[in-house]
């Protein structure tokens, strides 16, 4: 009869017989990586609860502890085929050696690229938990971010669950903190608002720090309506109110002009027991300026005084710029006034601002004025406010004293720009200058400053106007191969240009052009080309045109029935002419022009009999 072997002893035998070989398969190289394997499901958690006395969990932890002695890949060759995930967890959450966190941690990363082990749900947590209760929490949140890489969207009832079950003896606090911020990195908004729920509904410590870390995600969005909406449930389970926040989410509304929303978020600054500050009504102040409600902008000031939160220099150059978009230029001078006799003292963004009301009404000596002050307050003028007035200077003519602020830009160190360049090209080109507007041009190139799209459309009616068609159509050509697109007016003043000159051919294969580069021509294009058929009496082509005109949907206005009767006029017999020109006016239809026509080849047959 053999020795009587010990109970425990056979145990631990039990663990370490070989299991059966397994199939030939083509060996891999293991890659020992963080998460190199998948988990299974989680097993029963209704086995032994003996984790102290586990013989298995003993062996673990020796292993581990050796691990500097001896290389744990050589031990775990012997374990895998007996642990389970549930043998990890056990050894997790009880840890009869006392082992630290860094030692369990690399012995749940090496298990796991080994053949023929899975870890669970349960597992992963039961690591998550004991990292975040030593503040391990970048590690933690590695680990959250795997799972939900792999579990999805909408996982996060779920996951909360399996947290619940595997707790330990562990607090839960810090681990969804973790859990929340691996939702908001991962970009499932929706997951992490519900972790928040779940930590209220069960109910755990408020998670400050993710919910602030969700809620600045969310103020970084394109969602401020997202943003309120959880800012507002967060502030009614005890976050501490911000007015920073709330004039951030105000200036994000008002920038899409949601102003009622703005308004409803002013509001609740006062229910939430702060003060709006002069941040908080300029914000709103200019949402409603930017919607053209300026009553309600007036409003906002009186009540601003009224709890002696004073305007500065941001509220009065909001009113102004308002008051001047609306033309109430009178106004917005008071404002002005107002806002020196207060000791204020206006900056370069007030004072280009009035300048720009003035210069589009024309009263260009008193934007000079005006520009006149800023210099005498030291207020430095900066591009923006010479290019304001070189604008307004261009509008009523005055290109000298135009040229005589870049001379001062100039002086000052100042570079011209693409928008200066432009605007004089424009105002050349409208004074008949063409010469100038060209040379302008050539030192824009020379300087390597692009030409845009409206110093294009400048030159090319500037071109059109001094019937320089051929030119107009290579600097349109020129357009095009610089990237730009020239819209149907640009290629209709070309056109134009074509059949004044009799060339109606080279009209039609701009227009072809036109519409391959996806414009859909309006009337005025047709009309335009109709005038040149008509003036060269080919009025079977007009009447071709206007088929095709009404194939393509394009309806005819009383300019194109008055263009092809002024044609039948020319090109038909003299004594009908006045008959039919003093009729033409009444022409806004097809079936007037149909009518007419009708009559005037009746007359025209009549006549040739006589």
């Amino acid at each position: 009869m053999g020795t009587m072997m010990n109970p425990t002893t056979r145990t631990i035998k039990h663990y370490f017989v070989s299991p059966p070989p397994p199939p030939p398969v083509k060996l891999q190289r293991l890659q020992l990586l963080l998460f190199s394997t998948w988990f299974t499901p989680q097993s029963s958690p209704h086995v032994n609860q003996q984790h102290h006395n586990h013989p298995i969990l003993t062996t673990i932890s020796q292993a581990i502890k050796d691990t500097p002695l001896k290389p744990l890949d050589s031990s775990l060759k012997k374990l895998i085929p007996s642990v389970t995930a549930r043998h990890v967890i056990d050894l997790i959450t009880q840890n009869p050696f006392s082992l630290d966190p860094p030692s369990l941690l690399y012995f749940f990363k090496r298990v796991s690229s080994q053949k023929g082990f899975r870890h669970t749900i349960a597992s992963y947590c039961a690591m998550t938990n004991l990292l975040c209760n030593h503040k391990m929490f970048n590690e933690a949140q590695s680990l959250f971010s795997f799972i939900i890489s792999r579990k999805g969207k909408d996982s996060a009832s779920s996951i909360f669950t399996v947290i619940l079950e595997n707790r330990g003896t562990h607090q839960l606090n810090l681990v969804f903190n973790a859990l929340m911020n691996a939702y908001t990195d991962s970009g499932f908004v929706s997951d992490a608002i519900q972790c928040f729920r779940l930590v209220r509904k069960n109910g755990f410590r408020f998670p400050f720090h993710s919910s602030g870390y969700l809620l600045d995600r969310l103020m970084k969005s394109n969602s401020p309506a997202a943003a309120w909406a959880f800012y507002s449930e967060i502030l009614d389970s005890g976050f501490p109110p911000n007015i920073y926040t709330f004039n951030i989410l105000m200036h994000k509304f008002c920038k899409e002009r949601k102003i009622q929303e703005a308004q409803i978020i002013f509001d609740e600054i006062s229910k939430r027991g702060l003060n709006p500050t002069v941040v908080s009504f300029n914000t709103l102040i200019n949402g409603y300026c930017k919607t053209g409600n300026l009553e309600e902008c007036f409003r906002l000031k009186r009540v601003m005084l009224e709890t002696r939160t004073f305007p500065d220099v941001f509220t009065y150059s909001v009113l102004i710029d308002g008051l001047c978009k609306d033309s109430r230029i009178e106004e917005a001078n008071h404002q002005f006034e107002k806002m020196c006799e207060r000791g204020l003292v206006p900056n370069d963004v007030t004072f280009t601002t009035l300048i720009d009301g003035h210069c589009k009404i024309g009263r260009m000596s008193v934007a000079m004025e005006i520009y006149q002050q800023m210099l005498r307050k030291g207020v430095k003028p900066d591009l923006i406010t010479h290019n304001t007035l070189i604008n307004g200077l261009c509008k009523v003519g005055d290109l000298g004293r135009a040229r005589m602020i870049i001379d001062e830009m100039k002086k000052k160190n100042l570079k011209p720009d693409m928008i200066t360049y432009t605007i004089l090209i424009d105002g050349c080109c409208k004074e008949g200058d063409l010469e100038s507007a060209l040379e302008i041009r050539k030192g824009m190139i020379s300087q390597g400053i692009e030409l845009d799209d409206v110093a294009y459309t400048a030159l090319i009616s500037g071109l059109c106007r001094e019937e320089r068609v051929v030119d107009a159509e290579t600097t349109l050509m020129e357009m095009l191969r610089a990237g730009m697109e020239p819209d149907e007016a640009t290629y209709t003043m070309v056109i134009d240009g074509f059949c004044r000159k009799g060339d109606v051919k080279m009209g039609f294969k701009l227009l072809k052009e036109l519409q391959s580069s996806g414009h859909v021509p309006s009337v005025v294009t047709y009309n335009v080309l109709m005038n040149g058929l008509c003036k060269q009496g080919q009025m079977k082509n007009a009447k071709m045109l206007l088929d095709a005109m009404l194939n393509l949907g394009v309806v005819p206005d009383d300019v194109t029935y008055n263009i092809l009767l002024e044609g039948h006029c020319k090109n038909g017999y003299p004594e009908d002419f006045d008959k039919l020109r003093s009729e033409k006016g009444l022409v806004s239809d097809i079936a007037a022009y149909t009518s007419l026509i009708s009559g005037f080849r009746k007359n025209s047959k009549n006549g040739s009999k006589r």
